[in-house]
């Protein structure tokens, strides 16, 4: 990794839950930064992919009226989209996201 390229992140807590921490990394054979570094990419990724509220356009949203107003067996987009994995399906599709 290059450093010019890290950050830097301080963090208190107590004792016990250093302590929880690392004995969870060591079951893993992380050191503690890693561990905690993995534990948060993951639980931001959770928190990302929950996300359900997004905005459209009106345009976008007249597209999506014409789309779900056909019957599904023979609409094509979402025969298509059905067809398709899910992110969280995907091997390595979500480890890929660079958070900054």
């Amino acid at each position: 990794m290059d450093i010019s390229t890290t950050a830097t992140i301080t963090v208190r807590m107590s004792v016990d839950v250093r302590e929880l921490i690392d004995r969870a990394a060591a079951l893993q054979n992380k050191i503690r930064t890693d561990f905690m570094l993995d534990a948060s990419c993951i639980a931001a990724r959770q928190v990302l992919l929950a996300q359900v509220f997004f905005q459209i356009s009106e345009e976008q949203m007249k597209a999506f009226d014409a789309v779900t107003a056909e019957p599904m067996s023979k609409n094509a987009a979402i025969q298509k989209l059905l067809a398709s994995r899910s992110p969280w399906e995907r091997s390595n599709a979500i480890s890929q996201v660079r958070f900054q």
